[in-house]
């Protein structure tokens, strides 16, 4: 559903971001010494290789890494990722309500401004299909230092719903941040 005026005001956003991607699992990552230079998958990692996947045929992948859920690894993480060029920083994993769960009480406090109606479309669209199990979804969107952070859970399904609700809009938000 969009309108003319939206679809006239998108147009003039860039087509391509840069974007990093970050999976927070301390079971996929090989090492949780933030010296080890060996950050990459023991297993599988299905859900950064989704959003890998789905932005690698418009948008510029500047950085990719597996860390274990860690608060000052993370922004560490972040701002290297940021350093690097990227507008755009999506991470998957650690959203949760489990005591490992970190990444919401992490970046949520380096917000400048929080897009609220990320997180509730995509609690909304979850509720649609699990029911009240949503309620457990802390996803979250918000702007720091003129790039997005995007926090979406560790699960496939739910990485591939979120990068739905996101990816129409990754140029128009960069667009809206830099002004």
């Amino acid at each position: 559903m969009q309108n003319k005026t939206m679809a006239e005001h998108k147009k003039h956003s860039p087509l391509q971001v840069k974007v990093g991607i970050i999976t927070l699992s301390d079971s996929k990552s090989v090492s949780s010494h933030p010296e080890d230079e060996n950050f990459v998958s023991s297993k599988e990692d299905l859900s950064g290789k989704l959003i890998k996947e789905s932005l690698a045929d418009q948008h510029e992948i500047v950085a990719y890494q597996i860390i274990p859920d860690d608060a000052g690894l993370l922004l560490e993480t972040i701002e290297k990722i940021r350093k690097v060029g990227a507008q755009i920083i999506i991470s998957t994993g650690g959203t949760g309500i489990g005591k490992r769960d970190i990444t919401i009480e992490t970046i949520k406090p380096l917000f400048d401004k929080e897009l609220n109606g990320f997180g509730e479309i995509f609690r909304y669209e979850t509720y649609k299909e699990l029911g009240t199990g949503a309620i457990m979804t802390r996803t979250t969107a918000g702007v720091w230092k003129e790039t997005l952070l995007v926090a979406l859970p560790g699960s496939p399904n739910a990485v591939q719903l979120g990068m739905e609700i996101i990816k129409p809009e990754l140029g128009h938000l960069v667009k809206h941040m830099k002004h």
